[in-house]
């Protein structure tokens, strides 16, 4: 008798400036699951927030698909509802054992999705709604981790309040604190969008603005002469820890032309490290990534200042890029975990959690002395 095939759900594209680096990461993603345990249904999420069945990520690009729960003949109206009782949410339920979204950004990395999920009961690889949340923050994420005594960078956080009513003020403090080069970087967003290195003080008020095109918070960082390492992290309540990158950018920094665009930064993986510096490494990618109670997979991102060899945390990353040239997957690859594999771990990893979550108590139960 066949066994029947899993049906997994991939969530990509969505309402962020990472759309197209999304559709990129599921590509890989639909290319390496295998097809004789699963059954995969492709879920594309226009820029307008629209859910759309689509055959890949190219029918996504292309405007091309079915919305999700409209029968084919019925009325095509836009759907406005997707919760457990509307006709979006009952599809979603009834077609899905588990969803994988490849979303990154905001309205699908940031805890919106994943809150969604959760209201659904659908199983869902990756991490949950407060850690997805965290994770996306750079400034929540930043006082998590300082929380939890991990090493920072030095750096300050601006609202678009305080920007607006005395730039001239905020400006001086930036000086005298940081000093040049710095980093002024959207506080909800990844993949560098909307990231500028700053050298000159006449440049600095142009990437404020550009930060706070995206966001009402924008994290400021001093600019370090560092080499920048990462390190993977898989598992629930006993994550793993991959061995370490080295990424090595021929621009000036690591943009996001040196991120996406082929040959335009160099992987060592592992990287060039003495053991103990690679084991530092590691154990603190664990503590950053419990640091905001993660769950299925994480990239942990590092500084090493070269002239003091002080190693900082940078950042996580809790739906990693999944694309050809991604480093998550070519960690786990170097650890002895091939693509397909990951993505094995990475939905039983989803389904344990979804297990463990089910047998909590959602209603007040009276307990008896």
């Amino acid at each position: 008798m066949a066994v029947a095939r899993m049906r997994v759900g991939i969530l990509f594209g969505g309402r962020s400036g990472e759309h197209d680096v999304s559709i990129a990461s599921a590509r890989s993603v639909l290319a390496a699951l295998d097809r004789s345990k699963y059954d995969v249904i492709s879920i594309g999420i226009t820029h307008d927030g629209e859910w759309l069945l689509v055959e890949g990520p190219e029918g996504l690009a292309e405007g091309k698909g079915s919305r999700v729960g409209v029968v084919p003949g019925a009325s095509d109206r836009p759907l406005v509802r997707i919760d457990p009782g509307s006709e979006t949410g009952r599809w979603l339920t009834d077609a899905l054992d588990v969803v994988f979204p490849v979303l990154h950004g905001t309205y699908g990395e940031d805890g919106t999705v994943q809150g969604l999920l959760e209201l659904l009961g659908l199983p869902y690889v990756g991490p949950g709604v407060m850690a997805s949340a965290v994770g996306m923050d750079k400034v929540a994420m930043k006082t998590a981790f300082q929380q939890a005594g991990l090493p920072l960078a030095p750096h300050h956080v601006l609202l678009v309040t305080t920007w607006r009513e005395d730039a001239a003020t905020v400006m001086r403090g930036l000086e005298e604190t940081l000093g040049y080069p710095m980093f002024v970087k959207p506080s909800n967003l990844g993949s560098s969008v909307g990231v500028s290195k700053v050298e000159h003080r006449t440049d600095l008020p142009h990437a404020i603005e550009a930060a706070f095109r995206y966001d009402r918070k924008v994290l400021v960082e001093r600019g370090l002469d560092c080499r920048e390492l990462e390190c993977g992290i898989l598992g629930n309540d006993r994550p793993e820890a991959s061995v370490v990158a080295e990424i090595i950018p021929k621009r000036s920094w690591y943009d996001y032309q040196a991120k996406y665009e082929p040959g335009m930064s160099e992987v060592r993986i592992p990287a060039p490290l003495p053991p103990t510096l690679a084991e530092a490494v590691r154990a603190q990618a664990i503590r950053a990534y419990r640091a905001i109670d993660c769950a299925g997979m994480a990239r942990v991102d590092f500084f090493l200042e070269r002239a003091s060899q002080t190693l900082y945390v940078n950042e996580i990353n809790t739906i990693p890029g999944f694309t050809a040239t991604s480093v998550y997957p070519k960690l786990w690859e170097a650890s002895g975990v091939k693509y397909p594999d990951l993505l094995d771990r990475l939905i039983r990893l989803a389904l344990e959690r979804h297990r463990e979550r089910r047998r909590l108590l959602t209603t007040h139960q009276r307990v008896d002395r």
